[in-house]
């Protein structure tokens, strides 16, 4: 059925344009009528005025000049011309402005705005850019933990952080095709930066209250002392994570240990770096130059709290490991209780020979190999516990519990490593990589079932993948000498 909106339009547009026609026509007949009439007396008798004797009138008219004939034509034809006129310029008047309306009443057609091309790219701009402001406001504030007052600095970051996952739910969405008409893309694109600049000013408000309740507007001292208290405790740190990578490479070899591979180095580079924007800050402060004090001391705790997410990546692999260790065997035992029932389901009910028995004997080859690499050693027990997952979840109906565990274990454990490798190199990480790892963050908060914990496994391997692909193309990017967070450098929606 047709809107009624639509209905009316072009009748109330026909029934404008034939009144001007008819308007027209009735001006032609009147002039038409002016011409034909002085035409039709000219030639009859006129009346007599008076007696035989006296002058007759119709001589009279006859001996006047014929220029009089011709100037009565003169107005009629003018007459005529101004109404087709008239008549011409109001027709096209309305079809004019017919064209630029999209209600009975006229209401001008709104701006169609950027092109979607355009918009894209301002969307996925946007996103890295919020992702940056979240990711620094949060390392910022930790460096001002236990300080008090904080509360409403917290408040900004976890609805600035509520924006942006809006905005990465969208443009997940988005990249997985929906929805599919255009003017629905465009209308989500138009979301995603909104939310983002929504992000931004939600930081901006709370930046200077922040900056007054660490102090760096009057004393730089006490956030310089804290950041330098910080600086040696992840010093030790580091030292003990580069043994505890040692150990690791020997005791599960290689493989087990990539995901963090150069960690080590690229953490005590970042703290070489800390090292000299922290005496910088120092004599800074010694000199009363408190503005080149704080941006030196910025650039130091951005360093630093790189340089910590490196050596926890170290520190929450040899945890993952040791736990994922642990359960192999008892995932194991598991996975052969969920092939025992699905036979049993299948031999009930089923057609031997059928897909179940494909997927039960693939289940069996995959523990077969797993049972065999741990006999040979040393292995990856992630990825151990990863190959019986994906091998038993499709026979699996939730019989062992086991299963589900080392399930959730694998999701975690390759989230949080897409995580750690994100936020350390973010400065070469594109929205794409980012859009993965908040989806997989997603499904891992949401009670997902077994189906959800393989697909938050998938994504987040595929985070850390396009994360790598950016890094090979953008290289390595210098530390940052200022803090684009609650005190760095912004403007409302877009920081520098």
């Amino acid at each position: 059925m047709t809107s009624s909106l639509i209905r009316g339009r072009p009748r109330r547009g026909t029934a404008h344009i034939s009144v001007r026609v008819v308007h027209a026509v009735v001006g032609v007949l009147f002039a038409v009528a002016w011409l034909v009439l002085p035409g039709m007396t000219s030639g009859a008798e006129a009346p007599v005025a008076g007696g035989g004797d006296g002058p007759v009138a119709g001589a009279a008219a006859q001996d006047a000049p014929e220029d009089s004939s011709a100037g009565d034509l003169v107005l009629p034809l003018v007459a005529a011309v101004a109404a087709v006129a008239v008549a011409g310029y109001a027709y096209v008047r309305r079809s004019r402005r017919a064209r630029t309306r999209t209600t009975p009443g006229g209401e001008p057609v709104p701006d169609a705005g950027p092109a979607i091309g355009e918009l894209d790219a301002r969307a996925q701009a946007l996103l890295v850019e919020a992702d940056d402001w979240v990711r620094t406001s949060r390392e910022e504030l930790s460096f001002a933990d236990g300080r008090p007052g904080m509360e409403a600095a917290a408040r900004a970051l976890r609805e600035a952080e509520a924006e942006l996952a809006s905005a990465f739910r969208m443009r997940q969405r988005f990249d997985d095709g929906l929805p599919e008409d255009d003017a629905g893309r465009q209308q989500v694109l138009a979301g995603i930066v909104g939310r983002c600049e929504e992000a931004g000013r939600r930081l901006d408000a709370e930046a200077a209250g922040f900056d007054q309740l660490r102090g760096l507007e009057g004393d730089p001292g006490g956030a310089l002392e804290a950041a330098e208290g910080r600086f040696r405790e992840l010093t030790a740190r580091t030292g003990g994570a580069g043994a505890t990578l040692v150990e690791l490479d020997k005791k599960y070899g290689p493989a087990a240990t990539a995901p963090v591979a150069g960690y080590v180095e690229q953490a005590k580079d970042r703290l070489v770096f800390a090292t000299s924007r922290l005496n910088e800050a120092r004599q800074g402060a010694d000199l009363d130059a408190t503005e080149r004090a704080i941006g030196r001391l910025r650039a130091a705790e951005a360093a630093i709290a790189r340089a910590e997410i490196l050596v926890h990546g170290v520190e929450r692999l040899a945890e993952d490991l040791a736990a994922a260790a642990a359960l192999v065997p008892a995932a194991l035992t598991g996975g052969e209780a969920e092939i025992a029932g699905a036979r049993e389901r299948a031999g009930a009910g089923g057609v031997p020979g059928g897909p179940p028995d494909v997927r039960m004997g693939h289940a069996d080859g995959v523990l077969a190999d797993v049972r065999e690499e741990l006999a040979r050693g040393p292995y990856d027990p992630v990825e151990a516990l990863r190959r019986i997952v994906r091998g038993v979840v499709p026979v699996a109906d939730g019989r062992a519990g086991v299963v589900s565990a080392a399930a959730w274990l694998v999701a975690r454990a390759s989230s949080a490593a897409a995580e750690d490798h994100i936020a350390a190199h973010r400065s070469a990480i594109g929205y794409a990589p980012r859009t993965r790892l908040a989806e997989a963050r997603r499904l891992l908060t949401s009670t997902p079932g077994l189906t959800d914990l393989l697909t938050t496994d998938a994504l987040a391997r595929r985070a850390r993948e396009l994360a790598e692909q950016d890094i090979r193309l953008r290289g390595a990017e210098p530390e940052p000498e200022t803090s684009p967070s609650f005190g760095g450098p912004r403007t409302c929606g877009r920081r520098g």
